[in-house]
């Protein structure tokens, strides 16, 4: 180590991290010792065993609630994506409590520990005879059981809203965390940096795979107790495994919220909206490069988009911070702003994720689920598949797709994290009209068959879903891999975990989007005498015409899409401008705009 240090004296630090990255205490860290996959394995090994926590509630949950707390196919269905939804969406705060005040080692420790809190008073609240739902008695079906309490239904979904609190500390840092492991101003790591959002994705649906087969079946033939106790003890078991990684890790420090920075220059523009804009960028107000370099953040290039905001950084008036505001700070805002179009094209797509937690399962517990003499599997296991496929479509597409295309695009990443998401969209069109095509062939053995009945079984092999399961999960590995990637790498350097928030207002937004549309379609189908299209007897439904819709508005939501990504000018790369300055001190570092690239051909 002694070795080590004094290497790095010798050569001017050239062993320590160049990209603001600390230790705990605040300690420039050397590259040799800390981060890179030394400290991500602990990162990718909690992801593993965390998400097996939180799959191993969501993925039956629909179940449970129709089982045990007897609500309808609308009603389960909207809790569900209603809950699902608060968990994305609570990232937001805590990206912003992160970035402003704890930093984001601090505010996943704490949120990890609310987090438990819930899985451990969900655990309790299935397990606790005071607290779980009357059992059945001998020969008396689930459905005709004694209703929970209004105490033990509070208490349960209590539980649910504790862990999304936590879990809106947990998602939006670590993933931003593993990232910050590796300095890109050292090329070696800037180049393992673009695999890691593909084996994080990898590391999540490990986890999954691992819920949606062995806890699903343990919940549905042993037991909830065990069945949400297993996920608890795995949740217990990531905290700790993350702790033990601590010594390892870089730190970047809180550089202010980022909302706040955004506010201020969208106040000081509107303030200023009648002062014009110099036609010389060097004329607006702009800080030092020693002043930049002194605090460690990177100097943004004026660019021409969203003009008006330019308004901020005019010299006139006072000179407060929400009157006046610095180039760089308006061209954060703007990267931010430029971005909100891509992210309500993702919407319709997380809308569509939603129904493989939702209807896929229910449609599945109506079809022939026996696998030889004496096994059925349940129907949440069928989300296995889609863990399987995307865990084969990520190696396929990081081993071998790259490699081979980057020889023609000439792209690191073989083709565009947009291009890559437009891909995903047009298998979200192709998911919902397989998924269509598969409810037409349900109902039509069901009516051949004269099955009317709610509880009735019709003879058909539930594996009549796995096309749709299956190519979720192709989909998956393009979509949820481009958002999460692109949303990170495009948001200015002190505003990554609110950019990796994004990734998560998309997920939460379109689970909310699904619940209002099921409602909204289930009562507008119901007027004027008619049956409706969702009911809670699915065998007399028509759910394959709310699939239909979905398709629709899926391709709709496609075309807007290429609209919005053709225009879309990516960031130009600010460690390319810092290695240049360095090189030639005379040169500015900054983020300029020749390098940057536009839209979908980019």
């Amino acid at each position: 180590m002694e070795k080590v240090e004094e290497k790095g004296i010798v050569e001017g630090r050239e062993d320590y991290t160049q990209d603001g990255t600390l230790s705990l205490k605040g300690r420039p860290v050397l590259r040799s010792k800390t981060g890179r996959w030394k400290a991500c394995s602990f990162i990718v090994a909690y992801e593993v065993f965390e998400r097996m926590a939180y799959y191993g509630i969501s993925t039956n949950l629909v179940l449970y609630l129709t089982k045990k707390l007897h609500e309808g196919t609308v009603t389960s269905s909207n809790n569900v994506t209603n809950w699902v939804g608060t968990v994305w969406m609570t990232p937001i705060l805590g990206a912003y409590i992160a970035d402003a005040y704890l930093g984001r080692y601090l505010t996943f420790v704490i949120a990890s520990a609310i987090y438990l809190a819930g899985m451990s008073l969900l655990t309790l609240a299935v397990s606790l005879p005071a607290l779980r739902p009357p059992k059945c008695g001998a020969g008396v079906k689930e459905e005709n059981c004694g209703k929970a309490s209004d105490l033990q239904i509070g208490i349960f979904y209590c539980a649910l809203y504790i862990i999304a609190v936590g879990t809106g500390g947990t998602k939006p840092n670590i993933s931003t965390m593993g990232a910050d492991q590796f300095d890109d101003f050292e090329p070696k790591e800037r180049t393992q940096k673009l695999s890691f959002f593909n084996w994080w994705m990898f590391s999540i649906f490990f986890g999954t795979l691992f819920s949606n087969t062995f806890l699903v079946y343990i919940q549905d033939n042993v037991g909830w107790a065990l069945g949400y106790g297993l996920p608890t003890l795995g949740l217990a078991v990531s905290i700790l495994v993350f702790l033990l990684g601590t010594p390892f890790y870089r730190h970047k420090l809180p550089s202010g919220s980022p909302l706040t920075k955004i506010a201020m220059v969208l106040v000081a523009a509107l303030r200023k909206r009648k002062v014009s804009v110099p036609n010389d960028p060097k004329e607006l107000h702009e800080l030092s490069m020693e002043e930049y370099a002194t605090s460690g953040k990177f100097r943004i290039d004026h660019t021409t988009a969203l003009g008006f905001l330019d308004k901020a950084a005019v010299k006139s008036g006072p000179s407060s911070p929400w009157m006046l505001c610095a180039v760089t700070q308006v061209e954060e805002t703007k990267q931010m702003i430029k971005m909100l179009p891509i992210l309500m094209a993702t919407f319709v797509t997380s809308t569509i994720v939603a129904q493989s937690q939702t209807l896929f399962i229910k449609q599945g517990t109506t079809l022939n689920r026996s696998i030889g003499p004496d096994f059925e599997i349940p129907p949440a296991c069928l989300a296995a598949f889609i863990t399987i496929f995307m865990l084969i479509s990520l190696v396929i597409y990081d081993r071998y797709f790259v490699p081979t295309v980057r020889k023609y695009t000439h792209n690191p990443r073989g083709i565009t994290l947009l291009q890559r998401l437009g891909i995903g969209i047009v298998l979200h069109i192709i998911i919902m009209v397989t998924a269509f095509l598969a409810e037409r062939k349900r109902l039509s053995v069901a009516k051949e068959n004269q099955i009317v009945g709610k509880t009735q079984i019709v003879p058909l092999t539930i594996f009549i879903l796995l096309p749709q399961f299956a190519l979720m999960g192709i989909a998956d590995s393009f979509v949820e891999t481009a958002k999460i990637e692109f949303f990170y790498d495009q948001a200015p350097e002190g505003m990554k975990s609110l950019g990796t928030s994004y990734f998560t207002t998309s997920l939460g937004i379109g689970n909310f989007l699904s619940s209002f549309l099921l409602t909204t379609v289930s009562k507008l189908t119901k007027r004027n005498g008619h049956k409706g299209w969702i009911l809670d007897n699915l065998n007399v439904s028509h759910i394959d015409y709310f699939y239909a819709f979905l398709a629709v508005l899926s391709f709709l939501n496609f075309l807007f899409f290429i609209a919005i990504a053709k225009s879309y000018v990516y960031n130009a790369d600010v460690t390319e401008s810092k290695r240049g300055f360095e090189m030639e001190p005379e040169k500015s570092s900054t983020l300029g705009n020749d390098t940057s690239h536009t839209g979908l051909l980019g």
